[in-house]
C-alpha cells in the first residue's frame, strides 16, 4: 500500500458484516473500492454513494461472474491493489449429521470460491509488481470447537493455502494477510442469512444438537467484536513497517487462542521424545 497512495480495493461480500466495515473504512480513507455482492440492489443502501465506489454483482462460485467482476474493476480503475477475500459462510452442526451435499457446498464456497477470485486477480498483480491478498479466516481456522468441524475444515484449508501462497508470491512484490476474527457483531450467527445448520438427525446427538443450536443462535447480535474497529486495526497492520502474515482479532479470540497454543505446546513437549524416535537409526 505504501507504493500506491490511491489504491484500488476489491472486496468480496462487501454488503454486510466485516466486508462492509472494511469497504467503508477504505472509502473513508479516500481509497477506490470495488464492492462485490450477490445482490447489488441493496448494497448502495449500506455503503452509500461515492465516486470512489463501484458495486458489482458476484457469486464467488460462478466462473463467469468472477471474470466479469474483475474485468469491471479493471475497466473502471485499471488496476487492483488489494484483494479482500471476505465472502463466505459458516456450516455448523455435527459431522455425522451433515450431508455430503452441505459439506461440499461449504468447501466450494469458502475454499474454492476464494481461490477462484484470487486466481483471477493475481495475473494483474504480478504485472503491476505489487499487490496484497487478504483472506478472512477465523479463530476457528486455528482451533476447532464442537459443532464446527466442517466450517473449521474450510478455514484450516484457507490458512494453509494462504501461508503457502505468501511464499509463492513474495518475489512478485505481492503480500498476503490472514485475518482471524473471533465473535464479531455481524449477522454471522443469523440462521436466515449467514449460518447453515446440519440437515440430518441422529438420535444420539439430539440433546447435544439442541444445546448447540440454541448456543449459536443466542450469539446473534450479542458478540463483543466491533466490525468498524477491526477495519481500523486491519489498516494499522497493513501500514506497519513489518506487517504480519496473521492478524487475530477480538479479545475473546486472543484469550482462546493463547490457551490453545499453550496447550498445544505442552502436548508437543510431552511427546517430543516419542515424535523424534521415529527416524531410522
Amino acid at each position: 500500500m505504501a507504493q500506491n497512495n490511491d489504491p484500488v480495493w476489491f472486496i468480496t461480500g462487501a454488503n454486510k458484516g466485516l466486508g462492509a466495515a472494511i469497504a467503508k473504512e477504505a472509502l473513508d480513507r479516500g481509497y477506490k473500492v470495488v464492492a462485490t455482492v450477490r445482490n447489488p440492489e441493496r448494497a448502495g443502501e449500506i455503503l452509500g454513494n461515492s465516486s470512489n465506489l463501484l458495486i458489482v454483482k458476484l457469486d464467488i462460485t460462478d466462473d463467469e461472474q468472477v471474470q466479469s467482476a474483475v474485468k469491471a474493476a479493471l475497466d473502471r480503475y485499471g488496476r487492483i491493489d488489494v484483494l479482500v477475500n471476505n465472502a463466505g459462510y459458516a456450516q455448523l452442526g455435527f459431522f455425522e449429521e451433515t450431508s455430503e451435499k452441505l459439506i461440499r457446498q461449504q468447501i466450494e464456497t469458502n475454499v474454492f470460491g476464494t481461490m477462484k477470485v484470487t486466481r483471477a486477480v493475481l495475473p494483474y498483480m504480478r504485472r503491476q509488481g505489487s499487490g496484497l491478498v487478504i483472506v478472512l479466516s477465523s479463530a476457528s481456522g486455528i482451533r476447532a470447537v464442537g459443532g464446527s468441524s466442517i466450517y473449521s475444515a474450510s478455514k484450516f484449508a484457507l490458512e494453509g493455502w494462504t501461508e503457502g501462497l505468501s511464499f509463492d508470491l513474495k518475489s512478485f512484490g505481492i503480500r498476503c494477510l490472514l485475518v482471524e476474527p473471533g465473535p464479531f457483531r455481524t449477522d454471522f450467527a443469523n440462521f436466515e442469512t449467514s449460518l447453515t445448520f446440519s440437515d440430518l438427525e441422529i438420535d444420539d446427538y439430539k440433546q447435544q444438537r439442541e444445546t448447540m443450536y440454541h448456543s449459536f443462535s443466542s450469539l446473534d447480535q450479542t458478540q463483543p467484536g466491533d466490525p468498524a474497529k477491526l477495519a481500523k486495526a486491519l489498516m494499522t497492520a497493513l501500514n506497519a513497517s513489518n506487517p504480519p502474515l496473521r492478524l487475530l482479532a477480538g479479545k475473546a479470540a486472543v484469550g482462546a487462542i493463547d490457551q490453545y497454543l499453550n496447550a498445544r505446546r505442552s502436548e508437543y513437549e510431552a511427546w517430543r521424545e516419542v515424535s523424534a524416535s521415529t527416524d531410522f537409526d
